[in-house]
């Protein structure tokens, strides 16, 4: 059932407000309902609309959302390249609503129940998937998933990943749209099936069997936020404080543990942004905290190659042994950490020009084997640094890798006390759930945070606060179905999209047909 068409006044101010109450779902404030409300207001707007002014609508609907979303981009870099992104990811978001006005003028919207909300799912789900891989490797910020990290659609994740979630999601946005749709025109009875449709839905994630028990023992692990002395862009004037301050709270885990109490500590992105290869002060200070608490630290740097650009590296450090393995991040984040088109780009903002030197991709998942006296063998330890929590491949490829736990290195001292830290850990929620491994973020700055297999935090940090987290992190090594189906809930979204999008072009070409003499 759609409802009727909306004079275009009321579409568009139905479009901006859905746009604004969708974004109140996500951190920080988290009112994870609303995202059924602010999608479900896009979803009255668009019924029976024409494919030209559902982009419109689309368009309006994402520069509500996401101008609010990724405020934190206005705090870096100003105000040009937040408006930019903002643009860009509400330009894909029009030609989806576009698609979906198109197709939905088929018959079969009418007459067949809960084709048209399942329809308008995939759809949907489809345009995140397009923005998530493009351009310039796509950019997932937004995905209706990420806003469910603790609502029972959240456990979905762990039969389909972020993309089941978001499905669910939009279907259920749809439902409440018709649900009052039906009740405004006092079709009691059909709201009231519609409305309990929905509620199943949302339930049904609570039937999902997480679980968290340890598989092959536990990870004893610290952890340490180190801080800086100011927020924003300067944090890292004084990049031997920042070290120090880690080096610091390293010591500080020996009140009351004692040496030898960890397998691991694991310290954030950037956490010594002086490379220790390189300046042996730089290794004398991290060696000498490894030798203090006798256990490995999961180091942040950086290494400049000879062929220039640089590496945003993990490091396992052991003490009295310097650097035996990295991880490179494979995702790095453009217009942030590298340039696409520099010169183009300088014309828009000079701010392009306060990244000297660009990031280049690593290769391969982070897997750091652990020594540890505790096992027979190392510890499969899987990193995953910053921004790529957001994208399916690297936290999968992570786990597919071997990863009996997750650590997400983070640096969000440049993003201040905006919602960007919390948004990142509510993605590090659904990707515990989603690969059923602990995991653990640690950010330079907060939030850090210690998360269940199933999801759920035991300890948070808070923000621009030197602490230090200690936990036992329960170690697994089953596969979830999210992990083994890879990439398959992505086709069956495109797929199903692809099926309403030829309903749409066979329904036009036969009422065209209709019309000829």
């Amino acid at each position: 059932m759609l409802p009727r068409r909306l004079p275009p006044i009321l579409a568009l101010l139905l479009a901006a407000g859905g746009g604004l109450l969708t974004d109140t779902a996500f951190p920080d404030r988290g009112w994870w309902a609303m995202a059924f409300v602010g999608v479900g207001f896009l979803y009255i707007a668009l019924s029976r609309q024409r494919p030209v002014f559902a982009a419109t609508l689309g368009l309006i609907w994402g520069m509500a959302f996401f101008l609010p979303h990724i405020q934190w981009a206005d705090y870096v870099v100003g105000p040009v390249p937040w408006v930019a992104l903002s643009l860009a990811e509400s330009l894909i978001i029009a030609a989806t609503c576009a698609v979906w006005a198109f197709a939905a003028r088929a018959r079969i919207f009418t007459f067949i129940p809960l084709f048209a909300p399942l329809s308008f799912a995939m759809v949907w789900t489809t345009g995140e998937i397009v923005r998530s891989a493009w351009p310039f490797g796509g950019f997932p910020w937004g995905r209706l998933a990420f806003s469910q990290s603790t609502s029972p659609l959240g456990r979905l994740a762990w039969l389909g990943g972020p993309t089941a979630v978001s499905v669910a999601t939009a279907f259920v946005a749809a439902l409440v749209a018709i649900a009052f749709m039906y009740l405004v025109r006092l079709r009691l009875g059909a709201a009231s099936g519609v409305s309990i449709v929905g509620f199943a839905v949302v339930l049904s994630g609570l039937l999902v069997p997480l679980a968290s028990q340890a598989q092959n023992g536990v990870l004893n692990i610290g952890a340490v936020q180190g801080n800086v002395s100011k927020p924003g862009l300067g944090a890292f004037e004084n990049r031997y404080e920042v070290l120090k301050n880690h080096v610091n709270g390293t010591y500080d885990l020996l009140d009351p543990y004692g040496p030898g109490a960890f397998d691991v500590v694991l310290w954030p992105e950037n956490s010594s942004d002086v490379d220790p290869r390189t300046e042996r002060e730089v290794y004398d200070l991290i060696d000498g905290a490894a030798k203090a608490v006798d256990a490995p630290i999961l180091v942040g740097t950086q290494s400049y190659p000879a062929t220039g650009g640089r590496f945003n590296e993990g490091a396992l450090w052991l003490p009295g042994k310097g650097i035996v393995a990295t991880y490179a991040k494979q995702h790095p984040a453009p217009f942030a950490e590298y340039i696409p088109m520099r010169d183009i780009a300088r014309k828009f903002s000079k701010a392009v020009d306060l990244v000297t030197t660009d990031m280049i991709q690593g290769s391969g998942p982070g897997i750091f084997n652990i020594p540890t006296p505790r096992h027979d063998v190392p510890v499969p330890l899987g990193d995953v640094i910053c921004f790529e929590v957001a994208y399916d491949d690297v936290v999968r490829d992570t786990v597919r890798a071997g990863a009996q736990a997750l650590v997400i290195q983070t640096n969000n001292a440049n993003f201040g006390y905006t919602a960007e830290s919390t948004q990142q850990l509510a993605m590090a929620q659904l990707r515990a759930i989603e690969t059923g491994r602990a995991t653990v973020q640690i950010s330079t700055v907060g939030v850090s945070a210690v998360i269940e297999p199933n999801g759920v935090i035991t300890q948070r940090t808070e923000l621009f606060t030197p602490a230090t987290m200690v936990a036992k992190l329960p170690l697994r090594t089953d596969i979830t179905p999210a992990v083994r189906l890879g990439l398959i809930p992505n086709m069956i979204a495109i797929i199903g999209a692809g099926i309403v999008l030829f309903t749409g072009i066979a329904s036009t070409v036969t009422a065209r047909a209709r019309r000829r003499p």
